[in-house]
């Protein structure tokens, strides 16, 4: 329902009551203001109660004003400019107590992640992983650093893994020249959607690779060329990206990588305790 609220409401235009009618046009002409606003602003902006606000959500068939809002949000996060999320942002979190309420936002996302992740999706996205003949990585932008975290850790576990460095588009294809079947490419993307992951991703998929997408929704553009998806909701804090959910789900699929390797991982760190305890990697603190 996300992506079609505006035609619902242009849709049922005619069967709204005059306070409701007000609602609509004011978020058909203003629904990145209105994405952002609590019932009780969008009440006195459109001169209608709360309540009327709230039961106007309810006629759209959400189960209240939140799932309205969070709606119209997930439906223009992808287009708003980076001020105009500064300016979302001012309204969102005026008069809180910010450090509270970011925290509580990273927390509620976590949370919509343990409620709604599709775990059978999940344990595919590790098979596809453990029979990957070379394990590709990309993410650009705020995404970038989620990728190298993967990477660092698929480097621990895996020998076949590239990180795609993106600070030139034509580089990219070139150091992905031999992906194919067999191989996977990691394609990590959250609004504002970058058209270098997007045609990367296409690239791998007609070279014969499978595409493990890690976004936000099923309306991502990777996600419709994935062979297998995990999804976390990226909250959109000012201009900053919150990447908590995505790195938390990340978390979860390093350890079920481990657990699903067994023995093989505890051989590769007893090695590399060896190795840095020879060379004095992190130092001795017994001579301390």
């Amino acid at each position: 329902m996300a992506k079609n609220i505006l035609h619902t409401i242009e849709h049922n235009m005619n069967e709204f009551s005059k306070g409701q009618k007000r609602i609509a046009r004011y978020i058909l002409e203003n629904y990145d203001k209105a994405a952002f606003m609590t019932a009780s602003k969008l009440g006195k902006i459109a001169e209608v109660s709360e309540s009327t606000v709230v039961r106007f959500a309810f006629e759209l068939g959400y189960d209240g004003y939140p799932s309205m809002q969070k709606a119209l949000q997930e439906m223009i996060r992808s287009r708003l400019t980076s001020t105009q999320r500064i300016q979302a942002a001012g309204n969102l979190f005026s008069g809180q107590d910010l450090l509270g309420a970011v925290l509580q936002s990273d927390m509620e996302k976590l949370r919509e992640v343990v409620d709604k992740a599709d775990r059978s999706e999940f344990e595919k996205v590790v098979d596809h992983l453990m029979k990957a003949r070379h394990i590709y990585i990309l993410g650009v932008r705020s995404s970038f650093f989620v990728a190298g975290y993967l990477n660092f850790y698929l480097h621990l576990l895996f020998e076949n893994v590239t990180l795609v460095q993106s600070t030139a588009g034509g580089e990219i294809f070139e150091q992905m020249l031999h992906i194919g079947p067999g191989d996977a490419l990691i394609a990590i993307s959250f609004p504002r959607y970058s058209r270098v992951t997007i045609n990367t991703a296409k690239f791998a998929k007609d070279r014969g690779a499978d595409i493990i997408a890690l976004t936000d929704n099923a309306t991502s553009p990777v996600y419709q060329v994935a062979s297998a998806a995990l999804l976390a909701p990226c909250e959109m804090i000012s201009f900053v990206d919150s990447m908590v959910a995505p790195l938390s789900l990340i978390n979860a699929l390093l350890v079920a990588l481990t657990h699903r390797m067994g023995g093989d991982v505890s051989r590769t760190f007893n090695e590399l305790e060896s190795i840095w305890n020879q060379y004095d990697i992190f130092g001795n603190t017994d001579d301390e």
